[in-house]
């Protein structure tokens, strides 16, 4: 084991030391001098976050395969040890080596939430980085960002040199080939960047110039170099059975969010909500074939020792082979003490018969996600459920053995009445109404719905992406509205509601919908000491307000304001596969509350069509 970087002293006064010390089962070592490229990977949110998300697992995997790279890995430290590594002048190291991250070619940091942007600053101070692109030299490495945060990079483009846009299997190798060439001609660092630039899916922010209206929209978005693409493509992997994917995965020390194996069954999804960025941004939707996911499964649960398997996806129930691969999950390894949990699947008949099976009924509770109280809402977002299949599920759910069940709602959306707030608490009632309709002697006790909602955002490359957000006073007021009308339901004991703090959902929208000139607020921000914003025992919106005070900016520009049909977003650059057009006609749809078909259905003409892969070939020789 390599000597550590934190002496034993710091070791024993910080929380859960093991975040820190590297050498968990299946950790690639390579000797670091026997490699051309090094590359850390960076998820910036403390260890048990960071190590539950999959697509840094995929990469590290597929970067340690080739042998001239050598792929280490570090995550945010927690409050304790930012403080420990402050006063004793510790730089941010990675695991694997315990080497100081400055020293690596690369730092990979993905993006999955803008909450987490303060700590993207705290990771490049910690490690001797220059926060901004600017200062940077050959003596620091090449910062890149990738994830679904990077289908709006522009409120981060001063503090990386570059951005994968899309799924990260496709073009890595064609990038570290370009860094080595651009080495050994003795390039410049803007020269390689250039280089950079005329690779799809890699976009490059020095190269980019903005101007701005009076009235602070963007007047213009473009190149400032011959040669730089105007739009820049999302990279996207077309046969996901042939790609590389972690059969030895890292096992932690220590417990994780996500402590089982995940075995990726989809990506995409046939459904079109139109509130959903993930929906849209991962189009098409594209299957792995059954044969190799069972011997994924195979190879996973033996190489870690895991004693629970969960099947990763937007839409579980969508998976044509579905049936056949969970049958064969609990034929293999149900009698072997293995659980298997089934995430995002539509409660059917199938469905609960497959749970009922794996799942203790009189601990486990149901999870659906109506997104919206009223059919009219429902229709609206074109979340394709009507109450008729809601209300049946939970009949076959509660004769079926269960009596608890958690609802999903969004407050905020589109065009939202106050009917369709109280709606909420109108369909979690005819649940409730549901329950009691069964014999008494077929009941288990009494019933219990937990009702929650968070707060609408519209996200970029969304229909919704023209709508307004609304204030914290206006979705906290909705939120006592569907409190109060909870309370006036005839089963009112057996219903419970909470909701999402309202100001981190506002902060959240900011920097959804924001352009670069928030780059000055995330660093005032930071250095107010903002960190772990996520974190609710950590978040402070007073540091936000005194940063957007300071910066001269007013939040509400990217919230509230409804924005034209034809106004430039600071993400139209991205060719997210999703065209414009289909995302306005969706927009118009909504407001006329018409439902458009899912993928299998009907192709709905979305541009995806131009990957050839997946849902949009299917049919097709």
């Amino acid at each position: 084991m390599n000597k550590l970087a934190l002496p034993d002293r710091i070791l024993m006064e910080i929380e859960k030391p093991a975040r820190y010390i590297g050498n968990e089962i299946n950790m690639i070592k390579k000797n670091p001098a026997q490699v051309e490229i090094r590359f850390c990977m960076c998820f910036p949110d403390v260890y048990e976050v960071g190590m539950s998300h999959l697509g840094i697992q995929i990469l590290y995997d597929m970067f340690n395969r080739w042998e001239d790279t050598y792929c280490e890995r570090v995550y945010s430290p927690w409050t304790d040890l930012d403080k420990a590594m402050r006063r004793e002048h510790i730089p941010l190291f990675a695991l694997e080596s315990q080497d100081p991250i400055k020293d690596f070619d690369f730092l990979g940091i993905t993006l999955q939430y803008e909450m987490c942007y303060t700590n993207v600053l705290q990771v490049l101070d910690l490690g001797g980085i220059p926060l901004r692109w600017k200062d940077r030299t050959w003596d620091h490495p090449i910062v890149i960002g990738g994830g679904p945060c990077v289908y709006n990079p522009e409120p981060l483009a001063d503090f990386f040199d570059l951005f994968y846009i899309g799924e990260g299997e496709t073009v890595y190798r064609q990038l570290l080939d370009t860094y080595k060439t651009s080495r050994r001609l003795k390039e410049t660092r803007e020269e390689f960047l250039y280089r950079c630039t005329q690779i799809e899916g890699l976009y490059v922010p020095r190269f980019y110039d903005v101007d701005y209206r009076e009235d602070g929209t963007i007047a213009s978005f473009g190149p400032n170099r011959d040669g730089v693409p105007e739009k820049v493509g999302k990279q996207v992997v077309t046969d996901l059975s042939d790609a590389p994917y972690p059969l030895k995965p890292v096992v932690p020390f220590v417990k994780v969010i996500q402590d089982r194996v995940t075995l990726e069954i989809m990506r995409g999804c046939i459904r079109g909500c139109r509130f959903c960025q993930a929906g849209m941004i991962y189009r098409p939707l594209r299957e792995k074939d059954v044969e190799v996911l069972k011997e994924h499964a195979r190879q996973m649960l033996q190489s870690t020792g895991h004693e629970e398997i969960s099947l990763s996806s937007l839409s579980s129930s969508d998976h044509s082979g579905l049936a056949e691969l969970v049958n064969f999950l609990i034929d293999e390894f149900g009698s072997k003490g293995v659980n298997i949990s089934l995430p995002s699947l539509r409660i059917d008949a199938f469905s609960l018969d497959v749970m009922r099976k794996v799942q203790d009924i009189r601990k486990s509770s149901l999870t659906f996600a109506p997104e919206a109280g009223s059919q009219r809402m429902r229709d609206v977002i074109n979340k394709g459920l009507t109450e008729e299949d809601i209300l049946k599920g939970a009949a076959l759910a509660f004769s079926g053995g269960w009596n608890k069940v958690k609802l999903y709602f969004m407050l905020g959306l589109p065009g939202e009445t106050e009917e369709d707030i109280k709606g909420i608490a109108w369909l979690s009632e005819k649940i409730a109404e549901t329950y009691y309709a069964i014999p008494k002697d077929k009941r288990i006790g009494k019933c219990q719905i937990t009702a929650s909602s968070s707060f609408f955002i519209p996200k970029a490359f969304t229909p919704f992406q023209w709508s307004p957000m609304g204030t914290k006073k206006e979705f906290l007021d909705k939120a006592r509205i569907v409190n109060e009308e909870m309370k006036a339901q005839l089963n009112r004991k057996s219903l419970r509601y909470n909701w999402h703090e309202a100001d981190l959902s506002e902060l959240e929208g900011v920097f959804a919908r924001g352009d670069r000139r928030l780059c000055d607020v995330l660093v005032k921000a930071y250095e107010n000491g903002a960190l772990f914003d996520s974190w609710s025992e950590c978040f402070d919106r007073e540091k936000w307000d005194d940063a957007f005070a300071r910066c001269g900016m007013d939040p509400s520009f990217y919230t509230t304001r409804p924005r034209e049909r034809d106004e430039i977003f600071p993400w139209d650059f991205i060719d997210a596969g999703v065209s414009k057009t289909f995302l306005l006609r969706e927009w118009d749809r909504a407001m006329a509350g018409q439902v458009t078909p899912n993928c299998r259905v009907q192709c709905s003409g979305c541009g995806a069509m131009k990957y050839k892969g997946g849902v949009c070939c299917e049919g097709q020789d």
